[in-house]
């Protein structure tokens, strides 16, 4: 294999850095953070089946589903003749846990290779000291603003979830959502938006901007909750378009924020140091920024806990505390324990119709996402979790019509209760 191609300073002025799509509304906004550092960043978007066989044809079928996924995607860009494959580099995620995505990275370059694109600089974007590049460094303005572009993306993509299917205008919080991320970018772009004083106003802003739209009170949906392994629970490429065909069969869906999986990483580090011991000044470090990250969570909830008509997640200690005697902080792998808890947190606040997206042959998903339900039952008798796995050869129709027959008896029950 060729040696890693780094991303010089003089790249950071004449490249486009390529990322996956994910979670569109904080992609959207983690983008214009990402220029507003000085880079020229495209998220991709591209979601032909052409995808999925770049990734078959350079990813071993053995590794999970999101790796083949965000490869192909990858891949399918460089081929597509969009870009000029002298002047890309593509961005990836590393966590530095015992997933396998924190290896996506070395998948990736070995593809690169194998396709003809191996001159083209792979960028970890990690906080673990995994790997660098001259030209890319997560500084501290940066890490604020994304963690602030989260937050933002968190509080919009909760109460447009709540407020979609019951709008009286249709298109009016697609609207909505449009005019908010573009004054969110553009206060980013002039240095501005990611302050705490600056947030809470701006927190403020997208609670009461939601809460102006006109809903039909009236209307009954049936309550659905997301939760998985963290690619395929936000990603349309990932689960097939979950979130609009859930839409299309009258419900509402609670998909849990991105801040919570942040918080749960860094709390991760924190259990680590308690379990195995760690330099003070690591603990130090981690800890200044567990309580960081918890002001600006707690900033976010309390902007929505003015409204009544919303429903605002739960803090990040709550959720830890459900599954206390139900699952140990030690199962961390992947998703780990934070899994288990979302389903228990969705079923105490009315979302008890799971929908448990996870990649096929996903160890940890299985243990702490299935392996849970029957655990989960015994505390809460309703709630009603329909795991559906996803792979290249797990046809829509039949995830479908899994997710249908879990709709079918919600509803049955909801009839029964009323």
């Amino acid at each position: 294999m060729s040696e890693k191609v780094s991303f010089t300073k003089e790249m950071r002025k004449t490249h486009t850095l390529l990322i996956p799509g994910m979670a569109p509304i904080h992609f959207t906004i983690l983008k214009n953070v990402l220029e507003s550092d000085g880079y020229n960043v495209e998220l991709l978007s591209n979601q032909t089946p052409n995808v999925v066989q770049e990734g078959l044809k350079y990813v071993h079928n053995d590794t999970c589903y999101p790796a083949l996924l965000v490869i192909g995607q990858m891949i399918d860009a460089l081929n597509s003749g969009k870009y000029d494959i002298n002047q890309v580099a593509l961005v990836i995620t590393q966590t530095g846990g015992g997933c396998r995505a924190s290896n996506y990275i070395h998948l990736l370059r070995k593809a690169l290779e194998k396709a003809g694109f191996a001159h083209v600089p792979v960028i970890s974007a990690n906080l673990s000291g995994l790997e660098s590049n001259p030209g890319f460094s997560i500084t501290i303005p940066l890490l604020r603003k994304a963690v602030a572009a989260l937050v933002y993306g968190d509080e919009m993509m909760q109460l447009y979830n709540q407020i979609r299917p019951y709008e009286l205008e249709q298109g009016a919080s697609n609207k909505v959502l449009s005019e908010l991320t573009q004054n969110l970018s553009e206060q980013m772009n002039s240095g501005h938006g990611y302050r705490l004083k600056e947030m809470t106003s701006n927190l403020d802003t997208i609670v009461e901007s939601f809460a102006n739209i006109q809903v039909d009170k009236t209307k009954k949906c049936t309550k659905v909750g997301i939760v998985g392994e963290i690619y395929v629970k936000y990603s349309s490429l990932g689960n097939n378009h979950l979130e609009d065909f859930l839409y299309s069969q009258g419900c509402e869906y609670m998909v849990p924020g991105l801040m919570g999986f942040l918080l749960f990483k860094v709390d991760n580090r924190l259990e680590d140091i308690k379990l195995y011991g760690g330099s003070l000044a690591k603990k130090l470090v981690t800890k200044i920024l567990f309580n960081y990250l918890t002001k600006m969570e707690s900033a976010m909830i309390k902007a929505v806990e003015k409204h009544s008509q919303f429903i605002p997640p739960f803090r990040y200690s709550h959720t830890k505390e459900l599954v206390k005697d139900l699952i140990g902080y030690g199962s961390k792998m992947g998703e780990g324990w934070l899994l288990t808890a979302e389903m228990v947190e969705l079923a105490t606040i009315g979302y008890g119709n799971v929908v448990c997206a996870q990649p096929f042959g996903c160890l940890p998903n299985h243990i702490v996402g299935k392996g849970m339900i029957r655990k989960i039952k015994e505390i809460h008798p309703n709630a009603n979790i329909v795991p559906i796995d996803y792979d290249p050869g797990a046809t829509r129709v039949n995830q479908e019509n899994r997710i249908k027959l879990m709709l079918s008896v919600a509803r049955e029950e909801t009839f029964v209760h009323e």
